[in-house]
């Protein structure tokens, strides 16, 4: 049997493409900006104990594109809209890389509709140290590539990414990369009033995990995270010989760790 299924459904005024697998407590999962890359070992491990509901984004996929939407902050709105509708909150949540951006506005908008918050590798925030990867000026192929320490030694990332691509395949990451560039392209994947609007988050504990060799989101953005949530409990978790993929790149680690968190 299939471990997960697609439904569509009607919330925020708008019909959204839902992946929901596992049983148990509601998990909402913010993919990253090529779109949901596929369901993974994590996916797996994770949906033993938790309902996992994986949005996919207005524009990408079977979700339609949603012209109002202009940014990462109002798609946060979006989402958190989405959780009303379907009295969902509060909701734990994990994001990875723009999906960890959009749970932090939704944080820093009302922190009350999460419960835990694990953030992967985020984007969102000027990192101190470094520079955000402008992924929207070189190849789909380029950024992925970019996006593991070391991909032989990945064999869940060749099998998502390896090989030729399909038309289906390079079709939805150009959709994926046109929409998402149009949400955050000035100033590039990062929000300069974030960090202070997350200092008014409290009472949402949250993990942050990072690779060490981030080549996509400088790792130094960790700590600016951590400074930006300083009235909330934050873990912050380093991977070493890791890029922007850790739930790939040390995916046993990442699992025993957030299932620590999440219990």
């Amino acid at each position: 049997m299939a471990e997960w299924t697609e439904e569509i459904t009607h919330a925020a005024g708008t019909d959204l493409a839902i992946i929901k697998g596992g049983t148990g407590k509601p998990l909402l999962v913010l993919h990253e900006e090529l779109g949901h890359p596929g369901w993974l070992t994590w996916h797996s491990a994770l949906a033993k104990e938790h309902t996992l509901l994986i949005p996919i984004q207005p524009g990408l996929g079977k979700s339609p594109k949603l012209d109002w939407i202009r940014n990462i902050h109002e798609l946060a709105m979006f989402y958190s809209w989405v959780l009303r509708d379907m009295n969902l909150a509060p909701i734990d949540v994990i994001g990875f890389s723009s999906g960890g951006w959009i749970a932090a506005e939704m944080a820093a908008t009302n922190s009350k509709q999460l419960h835990k918050m694990v953030l992967v590798a985020p984007a969102g925030i000027k990192p101190p140290e470094g520079e955000i990867m402008d992924l929207f000026s070189v190849t789909a192929r380029t950024s992925l590539n970019a996006s593991v320490y070391d991909a032989e030694a990945s064999p869940e990332f060749a099998k998502l990414y390896g090989g030729e691509r399909t038309p289906e395949q390079f079709e939805a990451f150009e959709d994926a990369r046109t929409e998402n560039a149009r949400l955050t392209w000035e100033p590039i994947m990062h929000n300069p009033a974030l960090p202070y609007f997350l200092a008014g988050v409290s009472g949402l504990p949250t993990q942050i995990f990072w690779g060490r060799e981030d080549a996509i989101v400088p790792v130094s953005a960790a700590e600016a995270y951590r400074k930006a949530l300083r009235n909330t409990d934050v873990k912050v978790t380093i991977f070493d010989h890791c890029g922007h993929r850790p739930e790939i790149e040390k995916s046993a680690e990442f699992i025993k760790l957030v299932r620590d968190f999440l219990a």
